[in-house]
This record gives structure tokens, C-alpha cells and sequence, in this order.
């Protein structure tokens, strides 16, 4: 939930209604989850402030805490935004996809200001990340006609993965963390990329590509560099999509109005 709810209008927490599919119910946000702890917080909220804290700054919060509780760094949060009224499914195909290439990858942040900095910064995120096998299958079995499994992949990882991600895999529920140290906010995501265990093909690609492996060095190498740039660019991501007027205040987050 950390990078898809953050930087947004909270249209990720709407529900679909009869007309309409919501954002919460595509496929690429099957992963989001726990959206009770953002509603626990409305509640209380609402009750001592009324109408006054809207989703979009609850759902920034509690990225930015989930950060700093499971060891990360600290940001400066801007808050007063308003929450969107309209939520579409087909909307994420704006998402960045984890088959995207570093140009796609380059293109997608560009579009919402976003350097390439910042994409290597906030792929970081992934720290704290889990897939399901549907995210990653392509890459271990018949990947081309030349080889089987991507060869950017660690061949042991490749076979922990099969083996995670049996063909046809109809558990829901299978899947891999996108970092072995997945309760820990650190580095770790990095060294993973430089030792070939990159879940995502397009997570993988940031470290064989000239312009963005050698950040990805770099932060692998220094925790704390990766800190204070993942910093940096949480607070530029939380200026993207920003509503402040013609948005509302929702009284319940799942809801207009």
C-alpha cells in the first residue's frame, strides 16, 4: 500500500459501485490490503475533529509511519489535501507494471514529475513489498526462445520461486516478498537487484540498465544515502495528484459524500 496509496486523491480506498468498477478491485492493486487500519483512524478522527482530516493525508500518514516504525527514515509531511470523488479501474494502467523496462519505468515517473532518481529512491518501497506469483510467472518458465528462465535471475532464486509458483498456480495467495528482510525497512531490497533475486522484471531492470544501476549501487552500498534520498523523494511524490480545491472531505473513506 505504501507507494500506490501515497501521492494520490485516496481514490484507491473507494468501492466499487453497481456502474462503476473502483481502482481497489483491478488486478494490479490485489496486493493492497489492511485497509482497516486507515479506517480505524477515520473514525477516531472524525469523532475528535469532525469533517476536517480527509483520506488523502490519513493514507499519507500512515506511510510515512510505517516507515519510520519498521526503521526507515523520517519526512516532513505536507498535509491539506482534499479527497477525489471518482475512482476507475482502468485507471491503473497508469500504474508502472512489473514488466515495464527502464525507459517505460523513466517515462511513467516522468509523467508525474518525477526524475529518474527518484524512481530508483521510491522503488525502494519494495522493502516492505509482496507479490503474487501472476506478478513474476513470465520470467521462470519459457521465457524466450533462447532461454527458460530470465537470465538476470539468480538461477537458485529462479528455483525458489518455481517451486513458490507451481504451473498452473491456482493459490491466490501464493507469492514472494520482494525483500527477504520484509518487516525491516533497510537496504536490503538493493543488494538483492546487485546479487540477481529481483522479484519484479522491471524492479531486475534497474540494475542492468547504465542510467539507473549505478544508484542502485549506491544505495546498496550506503543505507544511509538511500534513506535520505527515499526522503526526498516521498515528499515529491506526496506533492503529485494533489487536490485541494473542488475535492472533499470524505466522512467515511470508502464513500462519497
Amino acid at each position: 500500500m505504501l507507494l500506490i496509496g501515497y501521492g494520490c486523491d485516496a481514490s484507491l480506498l473507494l468501492d466499487s459501485t453497481a456502474g462503476n468498477q473502483a481502482e481497489t478491485d483491478d488486478p494490479p492493486n490485489i496486493s493492497v490490503r489492511s485497509f482497516y487500519v486507515i479506517d480505524d483512524a477515520k473514525v477516531k478522527l472524525e469523532a475528535a475533529c469532525p469533517h476536517t482530516v480527509s483520506c488523502a493525508d490519513i493514507v499519507g500518514t500512515a506511510a510515512r509511519d510505517v516507515v519510520i516504525m519498521s526503521g526507515g527514515p523520517f519526512w516532513n509531511l505536507l498535509k491539506g489535501r482534499k479527497d477525489g470523488r471518482v475512482s476507475r479501474a482502468n485507471e491503473t494502467i497508469n500504474l508502472p507494471a512489473p514488466t515495464f523496462n527502464v525507459s517505460q519505468l523513466i517515462q511513467s515517473f516522468a509523467k508525474r514529475g518525477l526524475g529518474v532518481k527518484d524512481l530508483v529512491a521510491l522503488s525502494g518501497g519494495h522493502t516492505l513489498g509482496f507479490s503474487h506469483c501472476s506478478s513474476f510467472e513470465s520470467r521462470l518458465r519459457n521465457f524466450s526462445s533462447v532461454h527458460d528462465v530470465d537470465p538476470t535471475m539468480n538461477k537458485e532464486f529462479a528455483q525458489k520461486l518455481r517451486t513458490k509458483c507451481s504451473k498452473p498456480n491456482r493459490d491466490i495467495t501464493a507469492g514472494e516478498l520482494l525483500d527477504s528482510t520484509s518487516s525491516t525497512f533497510d537496504n536490503n531490497y538493493y543488494k538483492q537487484l546487485v546479487a540477481g533475486e529481483g522479484v519484479f522484471g522491471s524492479d531486475q531492470a534497474l540494475f542492468s540498465d547504465y542510467r539507473t544501476g549505478w544508484i542502485i549501487e549506491s544505495f546498496a552500498k550506503d543505507q544511509s544515502l538511500f534513506f535520505m534520498e527515499f526522503a526526498a523523494s516521498m515528499v515529491n511524490l506526496g506533492n503529485v495528484g494533489v487536490i485541494e480545491d473542488g475535492g472533499e472531505v470524505r466522512l467515511n473513506c470508502h464513500v462519497v459524500n
